[in-house]
């Protein structure tokens, strides 16, 4: 059967895919428009497993809030240039994840992967994913996702940097979204500023406790100053130490960044539900950033140039 190319340019506009893998497509199917489209989500998904690699530690991350403001998701996907973070493709494509996030049921990254795609229910997640690698030419990874809920009150989102940072905080209240918006928005900025690691003193685990005055322990006996100082003497500073330093990583306990009182982020928030008339308690956040804890590729540009003409 002959090639035309209307039928190229008709594939291209169902796939994606570049006019001269369309034309391959049609070429090794004799025409067929259905074959030519599983031909190219196969070569695909074998072009993605080449690409599969490379360390993508790039991205964005995007949330999805909805309409009711009692449900959120907060996702990070990942790609190998910040080149590609900014294409409006791939930007898209994330906030098609966030949006798959805040309607899925999954309880891990497998169970999201098999998921059949938001926009297409005819392919998995991990599909289209694959399809997106081959498409834009880069290993790209959904990363992480993570669904919030607060049915007794409202959760508001923050993005910071275009994507570097994605924040959600929820808040148990009976007040409307709109008048507490800006109180959790602030909170939410607080959040991405100063990357609190518990809610309050009481969400704070033993282990860490315990981790953390080993180490202050460890810095005080190491520190000379300290060399003739009695051991309980030792006990009471890195005491008062520990104590400032949870302080320091509890949201409620943080000094609030735009106060100029120096009060809390737990105080902030009070005052303004008593100028409200109303009920504001923070129940929980979440905060991702991109590409922390991946180790990054060190590329040498001058090493791969000598390769390729090797």
């Amino acid at each position: 059967m002959a090639i035309t190319a209307a039928m190229i340019k008709e594939l291209r506009e169902m796939t994606g895919a570049g006019m001269a893998d369309c034309k391959k497509a049609l070429g090794e199917t004799d025409g067929d428009m259905d074959g030519a489209v599983e031909w190219l989500k196969e070569n695909g998904i074998a072009k993605a497993v080449k690409k599969a690699g490379r360390i993508a530690a790039e991205g964005i991350v995007a949330v999805k809030v909805s309409d009711d403001a009692k449900s959120a998701s907060i996702v990070e996907v990942n790609s190998e240039t910040d080149f590609v973070a900014k294409n409006e493709k791939f930007q898209t494509f994330v906030a098609s994840v966030a949006a798959q996030a805040l309607n899925s049921t999954a309880s891990d990254m497998d169970a999201f992967l098999a998921e059949p795609w938001i926009e297409d229910s005819g392919v998995t997640v991990d599909a289209y994913l694959k399809n997106m690698i081959a498409t834009i030419g880069e290993n790209m990874n959904i990363r992480r996702f993570e669904k919030v809920l607060e049915p007794d009150g409202v959760i508001v989102s923050y993005i910071h940097a275009g994507g570097k940072i994605g924040v959600l905080v929820k808040a148990a209240t009976t007040a409307a979204p709109e008048q507490v918006n800006e109180c959790l928005r602030n909170v939410a900025m607080q959040v991405a500023a100063m990357s609190p690691k518990f809610l309050t003193p009481d969400d704070i685990d033993e282990e860490y406790k315990k981790s953390e005055l080993e180490l202050l322990k460890t810095q005080a006996k190491n520190d000379p100053k300290n060399e003739k100082k009695p051991d309980d003497i030792i006990e009471k500073m890195v005491t008062g130490r520990l104590n400032k330093e949870l302080k320091e990583v509890c949201l409620t306990e943080q000094v609030y960044v735009k106060a100029e009182n120096k009060e809390s982020v737990g105080q902030y928030v009070a005052s303004v539900a008593k100028e409200l008339g109303t009920d504001i308690t923070l129940t929980g956040f979440v905060r991702f950033e991109t590409g922390e804890g991946i180790e990054k590729k060190k590329e040498d540009f001058a090493a791969e140039v000598a390769a390729q003409i090797g």
